[in-house]
């Protein structure tokens, strides 16, 4: 397994992970990344400044990822995690956490202070994750990202 920055190339191996783990998980697929633009062009949507998506590469193929970039409200301090799924063999292995701690690392080199998550209740293995590296519930969504359908959001100082 290798942890590397997104390729140009990469883009249909990550979104097929991210709708498959969508389908497969019985996620909503409306107001979440399922539909986002982004999650079509992942490459693409990480190439402004102060963001980064790595992605874990098996013998040439991608099985899964996670980002960081800035979160569209006006402190911009504040980096958004997004787009951390794994195909289910990665999973419960350890990557989320080595993925997570990359991604804070770089967004503290980018100088950010604080980072943000939106997801979803369903998702009881990524929010053990969150609350394990002290991501903090938040009563209402920092901004609007269009993820109308994630119901809980989390805040950590970093």
């Amino acid at each position: 397994m290798r942890i590397r920055e997104i390729e140009i190339g990469d883009n249909s191996q990550i979104e097929s992970v991210i709708k498959s783990t969508f389908k497969e998980l019985g996620l909503p697929l409306v107001g979440t990344a399922y539909e986002d633009i982004e999650t079509t062009r992942m490459f693409e949507s990480f190439q402004e400044e102060k963001s980064i998506y790595f992605v874990i590469e098996d013998e040439g193929e991608v099985k899964g990822g996670c980002g960081i970039k800035s979160l569209s409200i006006a402190d911009n301090g504040v980096c958004e995690l997004q787009k951390m799924y794994f195909s289910i063999d990665l999973r419960g292995k350890g990557y989320g956490q080595k993925l997570l701690s990359i991604c804070l690392d770089a967004a503290q080199e980018m100088g950010y202070t604080h980072c943000y998550i939106e997801t979803l209740s369903e998702l009881k293995k990524a929010l053990k994750l969150y609350k394990q590296n002290n991501f903090k519930k938040l009563k209402a969504p920092l901004g609007y990202t269009g993820h109308t359908s994630c119901g809980i959001w989390m805040l950590k100082t970093i």
